[in-house]
């Protein structure tokens, strides 16, 4: 079974940047789109950013300007650069993929704070 195995998370304080990987262990076929979900303590998971096959990518109003996602060389790879980061940016943050099904990371931890 396809895992999806993400890294890069951890502290940092506001203003740094981190960036997010996340890597499939196996081929995924018929992919459509790839991207990063977060959820905070006591909030839902809400969309962060996504980038489809054709490569148009799609921001939540509150990373626009800060968060950059991209694709790997590797078909199964994604990546998202997170720069200015603020203190409402703590979450644990979670890799998606669209195909014919959706695949989900475990998630990793993204703690910003002073």
């Amino acid at each position: 079974q396809v895992q999806l195995v993400e890294s890069g998370g951890g502290l940092v304080q506001p203003g740094g940047s981190l960036r997010l990987s996340c890597a499939a262990s196996g081929s995924i076929f018929g992919i459509k789109a790839m991207g990063w979900y977060r959820q905070a303590p006591g909030k839902e998971r809400e969309l962060v950013a996504t980038i489809t096959s054709g490569s148009s990518t799609n921001y939540a109003d509150s990373v626009k300007g800060r968060f950059t996602i991209s694709r790997g060389n590797a078909k199964n790879t994604v990546y998202l650069q997170m720069n200015s980061l603020k203190s409402e940016d703590t979450a644990v943050y979670y890799c998606w993929i669209a195909a014919l099904w959706d695949y989900w990371g475990q998630g990793t931890q993204v703690t910003v704070s002073s």
